[in-house]
């Protein structure tokens, strides 16, 4: 499955603890994820990690390293062209 993650920083939590953690490569995600894209806002108030993995686990693992830091939200996602068939059918007239 493919999970969105959005992740802002917790209020009074340190910008600067945040960027070092990123920096020395803690934002990797453990084998069993792929991670298939990452982006960050312009103005560092946001970002979004694209992951892909069967485990769920392995989800709640990354959402606990970084509990202190950052407010993290993952939304299970599908693409067009999955939704599409979907819709089709299921509201079609």
């Amino acid at each position: 499955m493919k999970i969105m993650a959005t992740w802002s920083l917790r209020p009074g939590a340190s910008l600067s603890e945040t960027i070092g953690r990123f920096l020395a490569g803690k934002a990797a995600p453990p084998e069993g994820i792929a991670m298939l894209g990452r982006w960050h806002s312009m103005d560092l108030s946001c970002g979004f990690t694209l992951y892909e993995t069967s485990d769920a686990a392995l989800m709640y693992g990354i959402a606990t390293q970084w509990a202190d830091l950052l407010e993290i939200r993952n939304f299970v996602v599908i693409d067009d062209s999955e939704a599409g068939p979907i819709l089709a059918k299921n509201f079609a007239k």
